[in-house]
């Protein structure tokens, strides 16, 4: 594997990272949904997110991560459409894809 897309990984790790960091304790709908500041930074790591994730797949189609075609239309709707972002929808994706996501990124940079 190039560097080039081994940075881009290490990206998605740290910005996951981040958003269990900014949860913190706050793993609660009602308190997300409360908090722009907390619901703003979370849509900037998910930009990243699916920014490196297009990278990626522009550099080596070939690299095998579920969901790939999602993770990068999430980062189009929340930068284009960012007047229609579904809280309801950036929440299941953390609670329910960022987990498994970055396990995957885990494996892949072992």
């Amino acid at each position: 594997m190039n560097s080039e897309i081994k940075k881009f990984l290490f990206d998605i790790r740290e910005s996951i990272d981040s958003i269990d960091i900014f949860l913190g304790d706050k793993w609660d709908f009602k308190v997300y949904k409360s908090d722009k500041m907390l619901r703003r930074a979370v849509e900037r790591e998910l930009e990243i997110i699916g920014e490196a994730m297009n990278r990626i797949d522009q550099l080596d189609p070939t690299i095998e991560i579920s969901g790939k075609r999602q993770i990068i239309s999430m980062r189009n709707r929340v930068i284009h459409g960012y007047d229609k972002i579904d809280d309801e929808i950036v929440w299941g994706t953390i609670v329910r894809h960022l987990p498994a996501l970055k396990s995957e990124i885990e494996n892949l940079l072992r």
